[in-house]
């Protein structure tokens, strides 16, 4: 019997959510190898720090792949390679081009919500987000169009990565969503195909915490 597929990443949404839910798509029986934090305040790591660098990786880092001889950390590079293997890949030039840029403004998106979010005066600093957040998302709309997913007609690995950034927005502030009727419509399709409705509802799904526990927001 082949080895199963190892997703290795904390017990949190955060990068390794947009892999699980392509795995998930594609219904490959994974192992979601979790690692977790010490409570507050040394928030201790050891258990990734004691083998981070006896795992064969390259790069050692979280998340991680193994998938046979394939040995992947780096969100990107994981998300690339189940993306060429599975066909959720971008095929033509007008789907490269889409992808590479929903992908990197996404990834911009991301940085700007993590770091606000793990900052201990969150508090004072939500605001601003919201307000920047609000006015990418505008764009983002309008980039979307009325195309049912980011390439186009396509599901691309793309937007396994937009559905997990809007949901954890939407945490964060619902009308982000809610102002956006095309961007809402594109979330309710996604959780909305078969594969991804069943896992969502299985015990498998992690719906929670978006962050880790030294976050400021969504540690919970």
């Amino acid at each position: 019997m082949s080895q199963r597929p190892v997703l290795g990443y904390w017990k949190i949404r955060g990068l390794a959510q947009p892999i699980r839910l392509l795995l998930a798509y594609a219904s490959v029986d994974f192992e979601d190898k979790y690692y977790e934090c010490g409570p507050a305040p040394d928030y201790n790591r050891d258990c990734w720090f004691n083998e981070k660098f006896s795992l064969g990786l390259d790069f050692p880092n979280l998340p991680y792949f193994f998938d046979g001889d394939v040995k992947l950390s780096q969100s990107a590079a994981i998300l690339n390679y189940l993306a060429r293997k599975h066909g959720l890949a971008a095929v033509t030039e007008t789907e490269h081009q889409r992808c590479d840029l929903a992908v990197e403004e996404a990834a911009d998106l991301r940085r700007s919500f993590g770091s606000t979010c793990y900052n201990k005066d969150f508090a004072t600093l939500k605001d601003a987000l919201v307000t920047r957040t609000a006015a990418k998302l505008k764009e983002i709309s309008n980039f979307l169009g009325e195309n049912r997913w980011f390439a186009g007609d396509r599901l691309t690995y793309v937007d396994f990565v937009w559905y997990e950034l809007l949901d954890a927005l939407a945490v964060l502030e619902p009308s982000l969503l809610s102002n956006n009727p095309n961007l809402q419509s594109f979330v309710h399709r996604f959780q909305a195909m078969p594969s991804i409705k069943q896992y969502m509802q299985s015990d498998k799904f992690l719906s929670h915490p978006l962050n880790n526990k030294m976050a400021s927001f969504g540690n919970e």
